[in-house]
């Protein structure tokens, strides 16, 4: 798989960016630093004349990127679900039994990220710390009708879909799949939250992990009578 996602080329909707930052090394900078910024200063002290001051660039040059700060986490989290449904993909083709399929699909969206040497401008573990932290911020957002029409979500729905169509699998009678699977992803990240910041109203900690929960959520749920 390695050397698969060694060659993969992520695609996020171009709606998004005003230039790709992939096509130069600047853009890749900007990539770069605002998952490392972001991360040490959290996205709402983030801004972009703070970036340009950490690459050394005008605020203006990444303006001709993006065209605010929103849509730049926007394009983070795409390529992060992108990243994921690539990991998705592959990791589970060629497992025939449903059941196997599916715990390996929820390992994948819920276990701790660590850090893809193949893509060496981004950093996934903290891009992951990003996503966690700061992922609802896309969706609760007063433009999210039209976003989504737009298509700005369509990588996170799709990585959703992927994993309610295995679930479809292993249980064709369940009728809640898609309520499942959203709340098993989106839940995951709200989960490592609480095991960093508020303890005590969490059963994750250093021993038992989000991945170890949501596994035993899904198994008991679907084998219900």
């Amino acid at each position: 798989m390695n050397t698969v996602l060694s060659n993969l080329k992520i695609q996020i909707n171009e709606k998004i960016f005003v230039k790709n930052p992939e096509t130069s090394d600047l853009g890749k900078k900007i990539l770069e630093q605002s998952i490392l910024l972001i991360d040490e200063i959290g996205f709402d002290n983030f801004t972009f004349k703070k970036l340009g001051e950490k690459i050394g660039s005008n605020e203006s040059s990444i303006y001709r990127y993006f065209e605010n700060k929103h849509k730049l986490l926007v394009y983070l989290s795409s390529w992060y679900w992108s990243w994921m449904e690539y990991k998705l993909v592959f990791a589970t083709a060629n497992i025939l039994d449903p059941k196997e399929k599916l715990k390996i699909a929820i390992t994948i969206v819920t276990e701790k990220v660590t850090d893809d040497l193949n893509t060496a401008h981004i950093n996934e573990s903290v891009l992951n710390k990003i996503i966690i932290a700061e992922f609802t911020k896309t969706l609760h957002t007063k433009e999210v009708d039209q976003e989504n029409k737009e298509g700005f979500f369509l990588i996170y729905k799709r990585v959703i879909a992927r994993i309610v169509a295995i679930v479809n699998e292993v249980n064709p009678n369940y009728p809640y799949s898609k309520s499942l699977i959203s709340s098993v992803v989106e839940g995951s990240l709200h989960q490592y939250f609480l095991k960093e910041h508020l303890k005590t109203i969490t059963d994750c900690n250093e021993i038992v992990s989000p991945t170890e929960f949501y596994l035993n959520l899904v198994e008991n749920t679907l084998n219900k009578k």
